[in-house]
């Protein structure tokens, strides 16, 4: 649906101008289960996804564009298997590791009216950031 790809071709301009490394549907006033998600090398479309598969669990440092400012400790699946439909409307499984698996659960998390506030391992990890930190720790942290 060319609805659809515009939204997806918008979610992405608005992700790499914020700068981020995903961005849900949601997050720019958009009911519809739609993420992208922007690695070094590849971008991901992901249209309803869901997670099919999970092990390990990382602790680490997320921030995110609905909570600008701010970053904090967060615990998440390790490795993960998301399928979906990609941009074209067919259906597509992306494997992520580290901080791939990180954003993929993190996106996810919005579909479902969930942020990494939600899930902080503790209070205490929540920290203001400046702006120029803050652009630093989004490509450590990237969601």
């Amino acid at each position: 649906d060319s609805s659809i790809r515009q939204l997806i071709d918008d979610m992405v301009d608005t992700m790499v101008a914020a700068p981020g490394v995903g961005l849900a549907a949601p997050q720019v006033g958009v009911g519809l289960r739609v993420v992208v998600i922007k690695t070094d090398t590849n971008l991901h479309t992901l249209v309803n996804p869901e997670m099919v598969k999970w092990e390990g669990e990382q602790i680490g440092l997320e921030g995110c564009l609905s909570v600008p400012g701010y970053v904090g400790e967060v615990k998440r699946y390790m490795q993960v298997v998301a399928r979906g439909l990609n941009r074209q409307g067919k259906p597509v499984k992306v494997k992520g590791d580290a901080l791939l698996a990180r954003a993929i659960q993190h996106e996810i998390d919005h579909l479902d009216g969930i942020l990494f506030t939600d899930r902080l391992t503790s209070l205490d990890t929540l920290r203001k950031v400046e702006p120029q930190e803050e652009e630093r720790e989004a490509e450590l942290v990237g969601v």
